[in-house]
């Protein structure tokens, strides 16, 4: 734990704390000030958007320059939306608010690919495992915190106080970057061409990055998708469909939160350290297999025990997916593309089964924009019909994930750096 590596697992932590209360229990402002459950899809679909737009401009800039400064405006554009969600008056501030904070990605691309640089390639399950437990360990208490905290003043009240600590969160991340030490690619940059000219040439280059790409890689990239897709369907709808259908309160689904965080904090080092030496393409399938299981069983729920069981099979599935995954995606992809890649297709982690708060992250990239906004409409629709209907689409993305882990992805005999 030194140099980059550690600054960027201080920042996660920080994050992590701030974003463990705020995105279980996000959808619920959305039903206090107004907004319905197909609302709710509306919302989370609109904040990829930018990523249309972001993603490729942070990557073509992540492999020449300016990867800090592009953290440092991610930082300050995340802690001004995030205060449009501490006041908004009704669900169509909130829509805004989601929509402008979709631009942050501009951080993701650079700082996967800080990320990936300050780790040796044998020690990359572990170390990603590492920053994911730390980050873990010490927001293990944050969802239950914040049941408590809206439990206490209410949904709205404390959903938004909620975002009022997540928008200091993003102060404090931005500061941290100071200490950030040879971050930019070696070599001359070259002069920077326009917005324009960088989406011409990135969009008009889709066809030869995807042939550049190692057949690991796109299927990688496919079953990252699948997850993310999944995700989209039901993340904003875990805490409502606990609260309402199952019918626990926000504090035991906080709890059933915090039990998760431990699961996860004791089997994430150890999942790390399995995929680096029993291999990280037989990780990531049985982190499939766990998700297939798991995730869609939560129809069949009734109480509080059931829902405890079903996040007990989603932290099982998080612990070994995260390490084989974004380890596997680092190894995969050769270091001089390695930020228009991570800009297409992410660093290829996912929250497997995430409860809330959008559907992006480090590990989505442009490619699956249109398909995450798709599915985040089309699971606030599906859930307005049936509850139990994003669920059952989880289950046919989860299939599509078995097939690829089985038929296309292998450890690759030599590691790229």
């Amino acid at each position: 734990m030194r140099g980059n590596f550690m600054i960027l697992t201080v920042r996660m932590v920080v994050g992590q704390i701030c974003r463990n209360m705020v995105f279980p229990y996000a959808s619920l402002l959305i039903l206090a000030v107004g907004g319905s459950t197909s609302q709710i899809g509306v919302v989370n679909g609109l904040m990829p958007i930018a990523g249309l737009l972001v993603y490729p401009v942070a990557g073509y800039h992540t492999d020449r320059r300016g990867r800090v400064r592009l953290m440092a405006l991610a930082g300050y554009m995340s802690a001004f939306t995030t205060l449009i969600f501490v006041f908004a008056p009704s669900w169509e501030w909130i829509a805004l608010a989601s929509l402008l904070q979709g631009f942050a990605v501009l951080e993701f691309p650079p700082s996967s690919a800080i990320l990936t640089e300050s780790l040796e390639p044998r020690y990359r399950g572990v170390g990603f495992a590492t920053m994911t437990t730390l980050a873990t360990l010490f927001a293990i208490t944050s969802p239950y915190i914040a049941g408590v905290i809206t439990e206490t003043l209410g949904n709205e009240v404390g959903v938004r106080a909620l975002y009022a600590i997540y928008m200091l969160s993003f102060i404090i991340n931005t500061m941290i970057l100071r200490f950030l030490t040879g971050a930019e690619p070696e070599g001359d940059p070259g002069e920077l061409p326009s917005v324009t000219t960088i989406l011409r040439e990135v969009y008009g280059g889709i066809p030869e990055l995807v042939r550049s790409m190692p057949r690991g890689v796109k299927a990688l990239s496919v079953v990252t998708g699948m997850a993310f897709i999944a995700n989209a369907l039901t993340a904003p709808f875990w805490v409502v469909y606990a609260t309402d259908i199952v019918g626990i309160s926000n504090v035991e689904w906080g709890l059933i939160l915090l039990i998760e965080s431990f699961i996860k904090i004791g089997l994430t080092i150890p999942a790390g350290m399995v995929a680096d030496r029993y291999g990280r393409a037989k990780t990531l399938f049985a982190a499939v297999f766990l998700s297939l299981v798991s995730l869609p069983s939560i129809v069949l729920a009734t109480s509080f025990v059931h829902v405890l069981l079903v996040r007990v099979g989603a932290a099982l599935a998080v612990a070994l997916y995260m390490p084989a995954s974004t380890a596997l995606m680092a190894d995969l992809v050769p270091r001089e593309i390695r930020g228009r890649v991570m800009s297409a297709v992410g660093r290829g982690s996912v929250m497997v089964g995430a409860t809330g708060g959008g559907t992006g992250g480090p590990g989505m990239g442009y490619f699956f924009t249109l398909f995450v906004m798709a599915g985040s409409v089309l699971g606030g629709v599906l859930y307005s019909i049936d509850p139990s209907y994003p669920w059952w689409g989880v289950l046919a993305t989860c299939v599509v994930q078995m097939v690829f882990v089985v038929l296309f992805i292998r450890d690759p005999e030599k590691r790229e750096r």
